[in-house]
């Protein structure tokens, strides 16, 4: 849980920075892509001095396009329909997506007790980032609901994976992010706008920070932890970045808070990771390892 919690402090301050800095000024494309050639040459020298057997590079590979290179693409095109707080709105829907898939695919069956938590989580982030929506926004709900899906599918399929230890999923994780820019680069040359590059030092710092921290370092700890935890805590810990990033907003950028949501909403989440914790599922994948 402890790289879970460091990872989540981390995309805080990254979504901030992007709000901010990245978002009015750099095309999104070219943002999400040289995030993910950055974090494919993170890892490069790795996959060049360890092999790693096709069908797994294959797979991870997949992951990675399936779970950042198809997600950002939909994400981004919600954006189109959505305002910013629809899309976070409906983002919040993912520890479903992921409750479902891990236990569906795991014992082919479903139980009510294994949504409890997460559906906990989308009550508190419901509270705290609920807002009036427009009327014309179903085009957008689903592109934003398949985006959800794509990243929850990545997190899961991760999950069933063979793919040994910590130190072996270092070595090998550099496929992840080959599929993630390649997927990228292709949605950059078909809908990029090529005038909007990043023009100063600090745009490009931040997409170095982007690139070899939030996504290099930071999808693998995730991917990494999301092996050792269950599937509720996985779930909740989707949600646990919506009232991080409110934080870092307001005490970086004074952005509004509304203390009485945040602070309902945090509460029911925390008290889902709490429950995720003491769930049946929990108590079973701990006696696995």
């Amino acid at each position: 849980m402890a790289l879970l919690w460091l990872v989540t402090l981390v995309w805080a301050f990254s979504f901030s920075l992007i709000g901010e800095f990245l978002a009015a000024s750099v095309d999104p494309y070219i943002a999400v892509s040289s995030r993910m050639v950055l974090a494919l040459l993170l890892f490069l020298p790795l996959l060049l001095k360890y092999r790693t057997p096709l069908k797994l590079a294959g797979q991870l590979a997949a992951i990675g396009a399936i779970q950042l290179g198809l997600m950002y693409l939909l994400l981004y095109h919600a954006f189109l329909y959505l305002s910013v707080a629809e899309v976070l709105l409906f983002t919040i829907l993912t520890p479903v997506y992921i409750s479902v898939l891990d236990y569906y695919w795991r014992y082919r069956q479903l139980h009510w007790r294994w949504l409890g938590p997460a559906l906990l989580a989308v009550l508190g982030a419901l509270v705290i980032r609920y807002q009036q929506l427009s009327a014309e926004f179903w085009w957008g709900l689903l592109l934003i609901q398949a985006a959800n899906f794509c990243f929850a599918v990545g997190q899961v399929a991760y999950r069933q994976l063979d793919v040994g230890n910590a130190k072996q999923q270092t070595q090998q994780f550099g496929w992840f992010f080959a599929g993630a820019a390649s997927f990228s680069l292709l949605a950059a040359l078909l809908f990029a706008n090529w005038q909007r590059l990043p023009d100063t030092p600090l745009q490009t710092g931040i997409l170095l920070w982007l690139g070899l921290v939030a996504s290099g370092l930071g999808y693998l700890l995730w991917s990494i932890a999301s092996r050792q935890v269950s599937a509720n805590q996985l779930a909740v810990m989707n949600n646990v970045l919506i009232p991080a990033g409110l934080l870092v907003n307001f005490v970086f950028w004074q952005h509004q808070v509304d203390w009485w949501t945040l602070t309902a909403g945090s509460a029911l989440i925390l008290l889902s990771l709490r429950w995720a914790g003491r769930s049946p599922a929990a108590q079973h994948l701990s006696d696995k390892h």
